[in-house]
């Protein structure tokens, strides 16, 4: 079957990194046509934006994308491309799989976990109002006759919205993930001891769903506790659902166990829709330097086979995949016992080592 993807291959070190993975995904025998849409920092100055609506309009079309990383700039500019896409096409979902493979440089061995982080509500909605603003002293004062609660004068504000129909579907789809791929417990994380209003609603509601898959068991972890449990005895869990704040938090450390931002793949799903990217940034200073670590991005491809019904050839990717980062001969410079630059592999020479094994 002859699929039609969304491909965009971001800035920065995106189109290098892009580049070679098609290559790496025709290599499994993907019979594919990519809808090529740019979008990132470097057509900001051609649209007036960084995220074009024809962009939208082909994901929306083609119903599944492969994303490189995008610029966010920190502070100052553009809202987050990332963001903004989880936001108009409603992709509620962030899949983040922490798994080590033998030969990557890391403190732990045998970790197996997935993290579901729910994408569009909590501290992230974007719901702000900036400092010394007449808005924003007008919801201070609001806030002190509705709650008797004195904020400061000079203070910035963030709203924290979690609902139960949001938290329902994450936690529904956790659960069903879990189920999908025959995994046997789902952790809720919260800080319901602190916020009851916010956090213990997340965490009545996944009470309330794991009531309906007896089949899985369910257990809930405080925020800080849960991260010293993943410090410490990681092989204990195996799919965490949270928020928004403490999912994108959690993220890079499980990343951090399996051994960095370079093996950590993602994907962003919704009812309708589904963009696969790697969790980590766009490296510009490294832009055209052919050195960035694609490994991410090949397992985000991987992703995306299992979610368009090609689970052999994703079974075959993620072999060829711990082949080659096993035998560490043709990897990255961050992937090697020591890091160095001078025996390292090139970006391209990662995928075309992976390539060789499924073509085999």
């Amino acid at each position: 079957m002859k699929h039609t993807i969304t491909l965009i291959p971001g800035d920065g070190t995106g189109p290098e990194i892009t580049n070679t993975v098609v290559s790496v995904l025709e290599a499994t025998g993907l019979e594919v046509e990519w809808d090529v849409q740019e979008a990132g920092s470097d057509v900001l100055e051609k649209y007036g934006t960084p995220l074009p609506n024809h962009v939208l309009e082909s994901i929306k079309k083609n119903k599944v994308a492969l994303k490189g990383p995008i610029t966010t700039p920190v502070g100052t500019g553009f809202r987050s491309v990332n963001v903004a896409l989880r936001k108009e096409l409603d992709l509620f979902a962030c899949v983040r799989p922490c798994k080590t493979y033998p030969g990557v440089r890391s403190r732990y061995e045998n970790i197996d976990l997935v993290i579901i982080r729910e994408n569009t509500e909590d501290l992230y909605a974007g719901i702000e109002f900036e400092v010394n603003k007449e808005t924003t002293t007008h919801l201070i004062q609001n806030i002190k006759e509705l709650s008797g609660h004195s904020i400061r004068s000079d203070a910035g504000l963030s709203i924290k919205p979690i609902s139960v129909f949001g938290s329902k579907r994450i936690i529904t789809f956790a659960f069903e993930y879990a189920r999908q791929n025959k995994r046997h417990k789902v952790t809720a994380v919260h800080k319901a001891n602190i916020m009851k209003y916010s956090d213990g609603l997340f965490l009545q509601v996944a009470r309330q769903v794991a009531t309906s898959y007896p089949d899985i068991e369910f257990e809930d972890r405080i925020v800080d506790n849960m991260c010293m449990q993943l410090v410490q005895k990681p092989e204990l869990y195996d799919v965490l659902v949270l928020p928004n704040l403490y999912g994108d938090i959690l993220s890079d450390l499980g990343a951090g166990l399996v051994g960095g931002l370079g093996v950590a793949p993602g994907a962003n799903i919704g009812n309708d829709y589904a963009v696969f990217e790697p969790t980590h940034g766009s490296a510009p200073k490294y832009k055209n330097q052919n050195k960035v670590n694609p490994i991410a991005m090949i397992l985000s491809g991987m992703m995306m086979l299992q979610y368009i019904g090609e689970k052999e050839k994703a079974q075959k990717l993620e072999k060829a995949v711990a082949k080659v980062i096993q035998e560490n001969r043709f990897v990255t410079y961050d992937m090697k016992p020591i890091s160095d630059q001078h025996q390292a592999a090139k970006t391209h020479e990662v995928g075309e080592a992976i390539s060789r094994i499924l073509t085999k």
